[in-house]
């Protein structure tokens, strides 16, 4: 039974892993990237537009990890970890936006300081997945999912949700009125981690919870394997079948985005599960050691990829860096490439030495 435990916990911390090493790859190319590892502007998906929805499944994942361990009690020390890590996140995602003007000189830049990011967004959809753990009863679970992802659909039908305009769409203006211009993301017409489509993203960690559930379900390892296959492709078919109606969209993290990438990842890790019970000795060397180093302090190692971007293009670090590749490696995409590769193995250095001194930093 210990065994048991102890591959679970290496097979999530792999997909984790795998999961901030693509984040820290696909935001920090230099100049013309390959399709692939940019957003999609608007309708579809590329392999970048994955990431952080896999890593926002693992958190609702990693939820029902840690508060198994209470037995879903709503005991104060509960909250007060609820509501500290909450807090921690949110602010430190309002550091980072802060710090990419401060080290401009804007240092009093709050009245056009953003207030949603990735963090942000991770922040509120812990504390909902949480709150859920430990006052709901997880019988309700699906009903809650399915509920969530219907209110948001009338939503998105009735207020022009895909509309390209901000003007129009619904999600663009309650942001608008609520936060204003200034503290919004500028680069598309809604802001990708806005207020109103944090209702998906809740959702979508409460399937990443449902996906805990059945990680720590009392059945032998093949049939959880097997298990967790089968919710993932029925996810995955029934994101693509529902994007005909309501197309794949992460800027405003459409339904059919959900259920679609939800599937994905619990497909991948049912591989990484059989693959580890095929040869469990393995998952311990080579490239697996890359993806485990990202895996043991994933939002270490994101946060502080973020402040080193930062730094690095403050300082013009990434332009003498992307410089010297490009001088050796004349395709501009594959330069990019090359320098988000050197960026990634920046930080996995950082992860490595804090690996092998078994420190774990947790945020």
């Amino acid at each position: 039974m210990t065994t048991n435990k102890k591959q679970r916990l290496v097979s999530l911390d792999l997909l984790r892993g795998l999961t901030v090493a693509m984040m820290i790859l696909v935001n920090n190319g230099y100049g013309e990237s390959f399709s692939q590892l940019r957003h999609v502007e608007w309708n579809g998906m590329t392999v970048c537009d994955l990431v952080f929805p896999f890593f926002l499944f693992m958190v609702g994942v990693s939820t029902y990890l840690s508060l198994r361990k209470t037995q879903f009690k709503p005991t104060p020390y509960v909250l007060r970890k609820i509501f500290k890590r909450t807090v921690l996140l949110f602010l430190i995602g309002l550091g980072i936006n802060w710090f990419d003007h401060a080290i401009g000189g804007d240092v009093l830049c709050f009245g056009h300081l953003r207030i949603w990011a990735v963090l942000q967004r991770i922040a509120l959809c812990y504390l909902a997945a949480s709150l859920f753990a430990i006052y709901a009863n997880h019988k309700y679970t699906i009903p809650t999912i399915v509920g969530l992802l219907v209110v948001y659909i009338l939503i998105i039908t009735l207020g022009n949700g895909y509309a390209f305009d901000a003007e129009a769409n619904i999600l663009a203006q309650v942001d608008l009125r609520l936060f204003g211009y200034d503290h919004l993301y500028h680069k598309s017409p809604v802001d990708p981690e806005g207020l109103v489509s944090t209702i998906p993203a809740i959702a979508h960690t409460l399937i990443g919870f449902l996906c805990g559930k059945l990680v720590c379900s009392k059945v032998s390892p093949k049939e959880k394997v097997r298990n967790i296959f089968i919710f993932g492709l029925l996810l995955t078919i029934a994101g693509f079948a529902l994007s005909l109606w309501l197309p794949l969209n992460k800027r405003i993290w459409s339904p059919s985005f959900v259920l679609a990438t939800c599937g994905l990842a619990m497909l991948l890790l049912a591989l990484i599960m059989k693959i580890e019970q095929w040869s469990p000795s393995s998952m311990n060397k080579g490239v697996w050691v890359v993806l485990l180093v990202f895996g043991m302090n994933p939002l270490f190692l994101y946060v502080l990829s973020e402040f080193m971007a930062i730094i690095f293009g403050h300082f013009g670090i990434s332009t003498i860096i992307f410089d010297s590749i490009h001088s050796v490696v004349s395709a501009p995409k594959w330069a990019s490439l090359c320098y988000a590769l050197t960026f990634v193995l920046l930080n996995w250095l950082v992860g490595y030495v804090l690996y092998r001194k078994k420190i774990f930093i947790k945020i």
